[in-house]
């Protein structure tokens, strides 16, 4: 299975890229991971919020492949242990799924034609955090989750 996170706009901080890029590094020894930055939009201050989530879902769903599996990070989504997201990864390895992708959304969140293509919703925490915080969290989250999944000591139960 290859996992593909996507993401709005770059990450302007440079210790936290530093930090993700490890983490993506560090991924690699278990699955094909990559992580791609959609562009942020230009102009926005001419955009209502769902003009904005409209012309960001256009682009999200271009990235998508017919096969892929789209989870979106999503404050309703559904909320995970490191244990049990290790799980619901592994359930998805041996659905036989090709890609499973997940999308941070922009600011204002997804489009209704992005919600209808998800098959699923996690949520990191009831806690709202930057964007650019959310991918160093995503990309150690499933870190962990193979680590677990491997018996490895990174996790400690």
């Amino acid at each position: 299975m290859n996992i593909k996170l996507l993401a709005i706009g770059r990450t302007d901080d440079k210790q936290l890229q530093q930090l993700i890029d490890l983490y993506v590094k560090r991924l690699s020894h278990y699955v094909k991971f990559t992580l791609e930055i959609i562009p942020d939009l230009k102009n926005t201050k001419n955009l209502s919020e769902s003009q904005q989530k409209e012309k960001e879902g256009e682009l999200i769903l271009k990235k998508l492949a017919p096969t892929d599996v789209l989870v979106l990070l999503d404050e309703n989504g559904k909320q995970f242990s490191s244990v049990d997201f290790s799980n619901y990864l592994q359930k998805r390895m041996n659905a036989g799924i090709k890609t499973l992708v997940f999308v941070i959304g922009g600011p204002y969140g997804f489009s209704e034609n992005v919600y209808a293509k998800a098959q699923g919703k996690v949520s990191l925490s009831k806690m709202t955090f930057s964007h650019q915080m959310v991918r160093l969290f995503v990309v150690e989250q499933i870190y962990r989750a193979f680590t677990i999944l491997r018996n490895e000591p990174y996790h400690h139960r």
